[in-house]
């Protein structure tokens, strides 16, 4: 059965597979910095930010010879950028050890920054024509779905059963069109919700249609509500200058810049909280000043809604900010806050300090 269920699948593949950019593409590079953007992003969002990539780092020795801060400024707006920072880490790392090319063997890719088992599989089965299998989001569903697998697509077991399956589908000389018919698939066919099951072809060897448990299929154990916190930011402004901070190298947003600020304790009043932040944070007393908009914001594993204020070191203060928590502060002329990569609130932020300055620009011209 699996070597008919692989037949039609590539048959369904040769006239349906989407036009991508890194598609049909020999290049091992090409392939891993499109799996690693593809990773919890949708094609669609993908797919201009790859080209920018690549016109900017169109090759291994290009990324490694890179600043850190211009990788994140061309992620910016990708989200979770560790996958930034691990494929810099890793073109560094393949420059020392293999000369600037990827390893064609499985083993290898995983011993990378940032490649897991999913990403080792797909590029060694689309670059390099390896027998190997590949699981992503798309491929579990739908392999659940058509062997109707009962155990937790994320547990042990079922994460097991759904890679012995994918591996078993695989024809030799055939896995990376195998692997990438089962994405295109989930991805325009076996959808998460209503699966256009009449258009699969292979629905008549789908076990859960034939129970009609493809609505219930993978499944999934539900999470708990995720916290939601109320965060303050400053924009602590001295002449024509802003602060920003950079975020340590670890932990959410690392390496990223920001304006300072942090979560509201219980009961704590919004200016109170700014102020106690700036003092922990920077070393000094601040003077809190007009809002700049209330920015929510959704997280892997929290929400947040940020209130942003201007702000003003206060009279008397005789000291300097220190980056007691972040690795760096800058103070930064308004007009080049593009230059530092951000995350999404706070370039919003950014964005309307921009908006303002050029609003007074053009008032002063008239």
């Amino acid at each position: 059965m699996s070597g008919e269920i692989t037949r039609r699948l590539l048959a369904w593949y040769s006239r349906s597979k989407r036009q991508l950019p890194w598609r049909d593409h020999p290049d091992p590079y090409t392939v891993w910095v499109s799996e690693i953007m593809l990773q919890q992003t949708r094609v669609e969002t993908v797919i201009p930010y790859f080209e920018r990539w690549m016109q900017r780092f169109p090759d291994i020795p290009s990324l490694a010879a890179a600043s850190q801060q211009e990788v994140l400024q061309k992620w910016e707006g990708l989200g979770y950028y560790s996958r930034a920072r691990n494929l810099h880490k890793a073109a560094q790392e393949v420059c020392e050890r293999y000369a600037g090319q990827l390893p064609g063997e499985v083993e290898l890719l995983r011993r990378l920054p940032g490649i897991g088992r999913y990403t080792a599989g797909a590029i060694a089965s689309m670059a390099f024509g390896m027998d190997e299998p590949a699981l992503d989001g798309n491929i579990r569903r739908v392999l659940s779905r058509v062997f109707n697998v009962s155990e937790p697509a994320a547990s042990p077991q079922g994460l097991a059963r759904l890679w012995e399956l994918a591996r078993g589908l695989i024809p030799p000389g055939q896995a990376g069109d195998t692997n990438q018919a089962l994405m295109d698939l989930g991805s325009s066919t076996c959808t998460p919700r209503q699966p256009l099951c009449s258009a699969c072809p292979i629905e008549e060897f789908c076990q859960a249609r034939a129970l009609g448990l493809q609505e219930e299929r993978p499944v999934v154990v539900r999470k708990p509500p995720i916290p939601h916190y109320t965060v303050t930011a400053a924009v602590l402004c001295q002449g024509d200058l802003v602060l920003l901070a950079r975020r340590p190298q670890n932990g959410l947003l690392a390496g990223l810049w920001e304006f300072p600020g942090g979560k509201c304790l219980p009961g704590e009043a919004l200016d109170a909280c700014l102020r106690r932040e700036i003092d922990e944070e920077l070393g000094v007393c601040i003077e809190v000043g007009e809002s700049l908009g209330l920015y929510r914001h959704a997280y892997t594993h929290y929400k947040v809604s940020l209130h942003a204020f201007t702000c003003r070191l206060s009279t008397s203060e005789q000291r300097s900010p220190q980056p007691l928590q972040a690795s760096e502060l800058v103070w930064v002329p308004v007009p080049a806050l593009g230059d530092y990569p951000m995350g999404k609130i706070d370039r919003q932020i950014s964005r309307r300090l921009m908006d303002m300055d050029s609003g007074n620009g053009a008032q002063a011209q008239n």
